[in-house]
Parts: C-alpha cells; sequence; structure tokens
C-alpha cells in the first residue's frame, strides 16, 4: 500500500511505497549490501540481533545534507564503540558508499546498499516511489529487533532530529 503525500522534495508531494515504520512494532526484515573488507556481504536483520541498532536512511552520499547527515551521526556514535550496531543505508552502489566513507573518515557508522531489491525500502515503507531513491530517516532498534525510535523526514532536503534519535539510542543503553 503506498502512502500518497506522505514527504515533500523541495516542497513538491511524493508517495511512499509499502507500510511506515513506527515505534513499538517489530522491524521489518530487509537484506542490504556491503562491500567491507574485500568482498560483497549481505546485511540482514538477523545479522543485527543482540545489541541495539541505529540506521540512517539517506537518498544519496552524493548530496551535501546526506552527507552532513551520516558525518553528524559517524561523530556522535563514536564514542559506543561495539555497543551499537550502526548502519547507514541507500540506494548508492556499495563501491560509492566505501569511496565516500574513506575518502571522509566514516568509520563508526557501516554503509550498506538497498540498490539491488529494495527490500529495505519497500519493507520499511521509505522507497520515494516517483525518484526511485530512499527518503531521508532514522530508526533505533532494541537488541530484540523492536524498532524504539521512527523519524521519517518529511521534507527529504532538510535533516533528522540528531538529538531524539541520540538520546533514543542512548535510552536503551542506560
Amino acid at each position: 500500500m503506498a502512502r500518497q503525500g506522505a514527504i515533500t522534495f523541495k516542497g513538491n508531494p511524493m508517495t511512499l511505497a509499502g507500510e511506515g515504520v513506527t515505534a513499538g512494532q517489530a522491524a521489518p526484515d530487509f537484506a542490504i549490501h556491503a562491500f567491507e573488507n574485500g568482498s560483497m556481504n549481505t546485511i540482514t536483520k538477523a545479522d543485527l540481533a543482540g545489541k541495539p541498532t541505529f540506521i540512517s536512511v539517506v537518498p544519496s552520499l552524493d548530496t551535501p545534507v546526506c552527507q552532513t547527515q551520516t558525518k553528524q551521526f559517524n561523530e556522535q556514535l563514536g564514542s559506543l564503540g561495539d555497543q551499537v550496531n550502526a548502519l547507514t543505508i541507500s540506494l548508492d552502489l556499495p563501491f560509492a558508499q566505501n569511496r565516500f566513507c574513506g575518502a571522509e573518515g566514516i568509520t563508526n557508522i557501516r554503509s550498506a546498499s538497498d540498490y539491488q531489491d529494495r527490500s529495505f525500502g519497500n519493507n520499511w515503507g521509505m522507497l520515494i516511489e516517483e525518484l526511485k531513491i530512499l527518503a531521508r530517516g532514522v530508526f533505533v532498534l532494541d537488541a530484540d529487533g523492536n524498532v524504539a525510535y521512527a523519524e521519517v523526514v518529511n521534507e527529504v532536503t532538510e535533516e533528522p532530529n540528531y538529538e531524539a534519535a541520540l538520546q533514543a539510542l542512548n535510552q536503551l543503553l542506560a
């Protein structure tokens, strides 16, 4: 089921595919891909079980707002080390994600791509149908894979609420 007018891109109403994810529900499944240690790896929801997970979703790492969001969360999550899983998800190819992360010193968040089958975008209600890119958002999952925090940014060109997302994560670590 599509959600028409759920968000805007430069003021224009856009349609999000699928059902939106909200706090309190079990996180939907997905299969995303990362190029790590010289090989392509698949990351699923099951791979993240056992500790809180922070998911930053961006349309493309080749845009200024997405770069700011990724750098901001990378910096702020650095002190947490391996207490959490941290991901940035986009539809950029894994090789482009690696190039950006390497050039910008992004080491505290794994970058992963939904390029193959868009299972994250469709299952989480984050795929913008008109543009075929992901909407901007942030999700925090508890160690059992339940959604503790969910934000879909209303206007794609604006930044997420950094403070609220990090506060939700820190509450899980307290």
